[in-house]
């Protein structure tokens, strides 16, 4: 008696999935080269932003500061709102100073302005909200994608309530959503309001909007006492932007200013915890250099932004 075998790929065939399966195959393109064949890159953890205020002293204008950001190498600018005012008093064009960033090959990672949008007095902060819509207006204009919105007018005290921060935080959020720029709530360790890293945090948190987030400073990190590692307990999108610098030993952070700003790894700063912690966050941070220090004033701007980015590199190169 003769049993016939029947295979796995007769019954495919006699139900017509063979033909299918074949079908599919050809439809698909597999890797043939080791290019193709690579996984996928990850988005890179830092981009590299000058902070304009890094060469503030050297009164250059912002043309100039565009052209030493794009020759030291940097990937953005962060220009400060006066140096954009001046520029226009004297003739300049938004639309062809908007190009000129981009023919650099630089982005507007943020803005510095000083609007009082957050303070007590009602008429003060009707005020300081029109100033921050003209000046989110031209950044906007020249490509920026952020502005700073630290806590000016309201550095001394009365203490202001968290949560009446966040209320103008998000009047001011808002405001952005219009125009089409994300206000940045800024750390400042010298205030007396918005003076550590956790208040900053609270007051985001409670405004309910889905775009705020905060812009720290390892120095005022420093100055108003706030501990890095609690950077470990937010999200990829809380901290989008970091100013980078160092600070010595002395003196002490009661005591020391924004004049003691020095280069990245030049200090007792412990800039590879930061990064580290904030680097676990998730997401690609913008580093930008932000220091006032008189000294590097005196030296050639091109040579202060090449050795400031070079720094800056060098810390960010040992994060795992």
């Amino acid at each position: 008696m003769t049993t016939n075998k029947i295979t796995r790929r007769d019954a495919l065939a006699k139900t017509g999935l063979l033909s299918a399966a074949a079908m599919v195959l050809d439809q698909i393109t597999f890797p043939t080269t080791a290019a193709e064949r690579a996984p996928a890159k990850k988005a890179a953890p830092f981009r590299f932003c000058l902070n304009t205020a890094t060469i503030r002293g050297h009164k250059l204008g912002i043309v100039k500061e565009v052209e030493i950001a794009s020759q030291a190498g940097f990937n953005g600018i962060e220009p400060w709102v006066d140096s954009i005012q001046e520029y226009v008093k004297g003739g300049g064009s938004v639309k062809d100073l908007k190009q000129r960033i981009a023919d650099s090959g630089l982005t507007v990672e943020g803005a510095i302005g000083f609007p009082e949008w957050i303070v007590d007095d009602d008429a003060k902060r009707a005020k300081g909200m029109e100033r921050a819509k003209v000046e989110m207006d031209l950044m906007l204009q020249i490509g920026a994608i952020r502005f700073a919105a630290p806590p000016a007018g309201a550095t001394g005290l009365p203490k202001l309530d968290l949560l009446k921060v966040a209320e103008r935080y998000r009047a001011l959020l808002e405001l952005g959503d219009q125009i089409g720029i994300v206000p940045m709530l800024e750390l400042w360790g010298f205030s007396k309001n918005l003076n550590h890293l956790g208040e900053c945090v609270l007051a985001a948190m409670e405004t309910g909007h889905p775009k705020a987030c905060v812009l720290a400073d390892v120095f005022h990190l420093h100055k108003g006492g706030s501990d890095y590692r609690g950077i470990r307990l937010l999200g990829p999108d809380t901290i989008p932007v970091m100013h980078m610098n160092d600070f010595p030993t002395n003196p002490p952070a009661d005591k020391i200013d924004d004049s003691f700003r020095i280069f990245p790894g030049d200090g007792s700063a412990p800039l590879l915890e930061i990064l580290t912690a904030l680097h676990k966050t998730g997401g690609t941070k913008v580093l930008s250099l932000e220091l006032f220090n008189r000294t590097y004033w005196t030296q050639k701007p091109l040579e202060v932004a090449t050795t400031g980015l070079a720094k800056m590199k060098a810390v960010a190169a040992k994060v795992a």
